[in-house]
């Protein structure tokens, strides 16, 4: 396993990623765990993001959870994606923190969202919960970047949800809000609390929203792409 050695430096281009992502699959969490000298936890009940800093710590990616890419040199975002047994998603995919204020002038074509979904290198890794996490294998990656009509789907929710963002309904909005992209809050807990805009233009305190894929988009691609 010395090819898969964790990565001080960023890959030098796409072909290089994709194939140091497909190098990866078939070996466990728990393999690359040990491997990368990072603990392992539990469950990801309260280590959500553990699977994909596994894979980043693989793969070099610098940003984290900033606005610009995971590999901002190669303008593609990483997301890891936990499936079934049948190869669908188990859950919604987090795809940035949403801007509450601020929000004059913001159009789709300048919109996080849009940056983070420009291409997306995609990680299916087993996630039921009956399978240990250290057993959980990782599988075929995918580069995928929205066409025509994914990309439509998602600025039409974009532009619903941002509405009612600046428009101060920014607390009337549920997960059912979108065909494909939704905004729910994100936050450890309860306590930690952003400034927002009120229905009646006031300074307000809310939870911190986030933007995510809904199940069916992601399902819909990874079966489309890997013919499920």
């Amino acid at each position: 396993m010395a090819f898969l050695s964790p990565l001080i430096l960023p890959l030098e281009n796409e072909q290089q990623l994709f194939e140091r992502a497909q190098a990866l699959a078939g070996f466990s969490l728990g393999e690359l765990a040990t491997h990368a000298q990072l603990p392992i936890p539990k469950d990801l009940k309260r280590d959500k993001g553990w699977v994909g800093i596994l894979l980043e710590r693989f793969l070099g990616a610098m940003a984290g959870s900033k606005p610009e890419q995971d590999f901002p040199e190669l303008g593609i975002e990483l997301k890891t994606i936990p499936i079934d047994a049948a190869g669908k998603p188990l859950e919604t995919t987090f795809v940035c923190v949403a801007p509450l204020t601020g929000n004059s002038g913001v159009t789709w074509a300048s919109s996080h969202v849009r940056h983070k979904m420009a291409r997306v290198l995609w990680i299916p890794v087993e996630g039921e919960r009956q399978i240990p996490l250290t057993h959980r294998r990782i599988g075929s990656p995918l580069l995928w970047s929205p066409n025509a009509a994914e990309e439509e789907m998602l600025r039409r929710d974009w532009e619903e949800l941002m509405d009612l963002i600046v428009l101060g309904h920014v607390e009337r909005i549920t997960a059912r809000h979108g065909a494909v992209l939704q905004l729910r809050p994100k936050a450890a807990n309860g306590k930690a609390l952003t400034e927002a805009i009120g229905e009646q233009g006031q300074p307000i305190l809310t939870l911190p929203r986030g933007f995510y894929l809904k199940k069916n988009f992601t399902g819909a691609l990874l079966a489309r792409y890997f013919f499920i």
